[in-house]
């Protein structure tokens, strides 16, 4: 009887590597920075050559531009999601539903949210898919926000002006959160309290809006 053949692993495919380097690139940042980011160390920790990460991307910012196309992408399925779980809701518990599915995506992916938003770190101008994404992002923000301006809530001085604060206002506590001082103004309170509170406070002052709207 002949000898068995031994098995040999199958190379991975090209997709799989790719999602291996992405996934690698991410921890990398999350645990580490951005600074640390090199083609070499990304290579390492996804067990690839060196030279593998440049057969899928030209460079570091090709990496930080596939990140931030799926970072929007990832965002535009959260708040869609929270959006349809509230749709039978009021005005202000849908739009908190939105905020809060905001706030609560940059606490998950990090190192997603600081790269999507942050213009020296990645030129979105030279990555069309990511500033395709991060227009889908921002066109299913405007959509929630005009819908409810069309079902009542006053859209004062503007709906784009009403849009403009929302983003501010969860964007702002999502940078409080990961980066800002938040933690050490406040340290009692844990993220999720914070979320809680700034949520709580934005549907009071829509619902305060829409009484003074109809009064």
């Amino acid at each position: 009887m002949p000898p068995r053949a031994r098995a040999t692993a199958q190379p991975a495919e090209p997709t799989e590597l790719r999602a291996r380097i992405l996934a690698a690139s991410v921890a990398l940042i999350e645990e580490e920075g951005l600074a640390k980011l090199s083609m070499r160390e990304v290579a390492r920790r996804a067990g690839v050559t060196h030279q593998a990460p440049y057969h899928y991307f030209a460079d570091r910012e090709a990496i930080l531009g596939e990140i931030a196309e799926q970072g929007f992408r990832m965002l535009t399925d959260r708040v869609e999601r929270a959006v349809e779980l509230a749709a039978g809701a009021d005005i202000p518990e849908r739009i908190g539903a939105m905020g809060r599915a905001y706030v609560e995506f940059a606490c998950a992916h990090p190192a997603h949210f600081r790269i999507m938003f942050r213009p020296e770190l990645v030129n979105l101008d030279n990555c069309p898919s990511a500033l395709a994404e991060g227009a889908n992002a921002f066109a299913l923000l405007t959509r929630v926000v005009h819908d409810a301006v069309e079902a009542g809530l006053p859209g004062v001085p503007s709906g784009d002006a009403l849009v403009a604060t929302l983003w501010s206002t969860v964007h702002g506590l999502a940078c409080l959160i990961l980066d800002g001082p938040l933690a050490k103004k406040m340290p009692g309170a844990e993220p999720a309290e914070h979320i809680d509170g700034v949520i709580a406070a934005m549907q009071n002052l829509l619902e305060a809006t829409m009484r003074r709207g109809t009064g």
